[in-house]
């Protein structure tokens, strides 16, 4: 079965180079630097995506909200293979997730979006990761708006409003929209209701817009973070342990 299974996305592979053509295939499957594309949910890292993407569109046509469009020459994307752009239409988050059930492939992955009963669950996706620009977010300047965090399908866990005194006025408060990245799902419904001309809130692919910290940093606060110390000995540390209780319980600078 699982030959068969492989004979048959190969097959299919080999039919939508043919229609798609040569040259657009080979000239179209790397997208331009300046181009950020946020795939629907499921969706394989992106150098294993184009590899299973066979541009066949069962996505674009499974999608109740027309949300996903295939990206053609004038996009600056990979040719034929699904994208979104959150600031127009935004992923709606359907709990039945159609579009990745519907992809032949594996390109959109079943697995990425499930719990481990296999009890689908739109919440687990990865779609990208909004980023607030604090210079331009009318509700950093002292105004009230919580247009991005009413429109969050996880509000007060992917998007919270954190309150602040306004020191400025001494009576009044900010109420700042915070993202979370481990609830985030890169819908975008944010980025669309965003008041302002160009979005204070965008969508960005989560290997852009998040930042990474070394492995050995330990945070203590964090279960299980201690068992990165269970190799680890004192022996470079050549303190005065005296100074250092007394630093610890004083605050003096060593």
């Amino acid at each position: 079965m699982q030959n068969r299974r492989e004979a048959l996305k190969f097959g299919l592979k080999a039919i939508s180079l043919v229609l798609a053509g040569g040259f657009i295939w080979s000239t179209q499957t790397t997208a331009k630097a300046q181009t950020l594309l946020i795939r629907p949910p499921g969706a394989l890292k992106e150098k294993n995506f184009l590899s299973e993407c066979i541009r066949c569109g069962l996505c674009v046509e499974a999608c109740p909200w027309d949300t996903l469009k295939l990206a053609d020459l004038d996009d600056g994307l990979p040719y034929g293979t699904p994208f979104f752009t959150p600031r127009k239409i935004p992923c709606y988050m359907c709990p039945d997730i159609p579009c990745t059930v519907a992809c032949p492939t594996g390109a959109l992955d079943v697995k990425l979006v499930s719990e481990d009963n296999g009890k689908l669950n739109i919440n687990k996706s990865k779609m990208g990761i909004a980023v607030l620009d604090p210079n331009y977010c009318i509700a950093y300047e002292g105004l009230r708006c919580d247009a991005c965090y009413r429109a969050c399908p996880l509000i007060d866990k992917a998007l919270k409003l954190e309150y602040v005194r306004n020191e400025r006025t001494q009576k009044h408060a900010f109420f700042k929209p915070v993202v979370d990245a481990d609830y985030c799902t890169g819908c975008g419904m944010c980025e669309q209701v965003c008041v302002t001309p160009k979005a204070s809130i965008f969508v960005l692919p989560r290997e852009i817009g998040l930042g990474s910290s070394n492995e050995q940093y330990v945070e203590g606060w964090i279960e299980g973070q201690d068992k990165k110390l269970k190799d680890v000995t004192p022996k470079d540390f050549k303190g005065d342990d005296k100074k250092l209780n007394d630093y610890l319980n004083g605050g003096d600078l060593l």
